[in-house]
């Protein structure tokens, strides 16, 4: 992929700062869907959830918070995140962390993020989520996987919290040509890795790491 395929886009008026205090945990993102029982009820769920375009916000104060299973699966979804997802929890446990995937959201962003924890290790990440009615919210995530007593991953903990809106506006513009790049593909593996690509190209333009692109905004 050329560095061309996404345009230079300005965070020099982003202040550095440290990770947001209390957050430990990321949603897996893609991770296949492993119940089958439900697969296909979600799945039309899914199909019938048309963004909206409005912006459905929450407290600074508050934190989303959800665990799955080493699969994706959720197990655990707090107060904040069924209300904010406009969800049951009979709805969201049980149901792959892509239930609340926005399709504006980049594929390979969500690779990355899988890649990383499946791996072992923490990751931070701006996401675009979709409620149940169509709404949007943007989170700052951090996940770090969950250990058993044998040194195994047993799942993930994923904690998000509100982010400000000059980080909002240089995630969205980046998402936006990132997803261009994938839809411009044949199909989803190669737009996907198209994207991937892309990010890389963004990514050394500006002489940063993933993680400190998303500490620097």
């Amino acid at each position: 992929m050329a560095a061309s395929a996404v345009q230079s886009i300005d965070t020099s008026g982003a202040r550095a700062r440290p990770p947001a205090p209390g957050m430990d945990g990321a949603p897996p993102g893609e991770a296949p869907d492993t119940a089958p029982a439900r697969a296909k009820p979600l799945r039309q769920f899914l199909r019938t959830v048309t963004p909206t375009g409005r912006a459905r916000p929450f407290e600074r104060s508050e934190i989303i918070v959800s665990k799955t299973d080493p699969k994706g699966i959720i197990t655990y979804a707090n107060d904040v995140f069924l209300r904010v997802a406009q969800m049951e929890e009979e709805t969201a446990l049980g149901a792959p962390h892509s239930i609340v995937r926005h399709p504006d959201m980049p594929r390979c962003v969500f690779k990355l993020l899988w890649d990383r924890v499946s791996a072992g290790e923490e990751i931070f990440a701006y996401v675009l989520n979709l409620a149940s009615s169509g709404d949007h919210y943007w989170v700052l995530a951090h996940v770090t996987p969950s250990w058993g007593p044998d040194g195994k991953i047993v799942g993930y903990h994923s904690s998000r919290r509100a982010p400000r809106d000059n980080a909002v506006e240089v995630a969205a513009g980046l998402y936006r040509q990132l997803k261009a790049v994938e839809d411009a593909a044949g199909g989803k593996a190669d737009g996907m890795a198209r994207g991937a690509a892309a990010l890389g190209d963004f990514l050394k333009e500006k002489g940063l790491s993933y993680d400190e692109l998303v500490f620097s905004l």
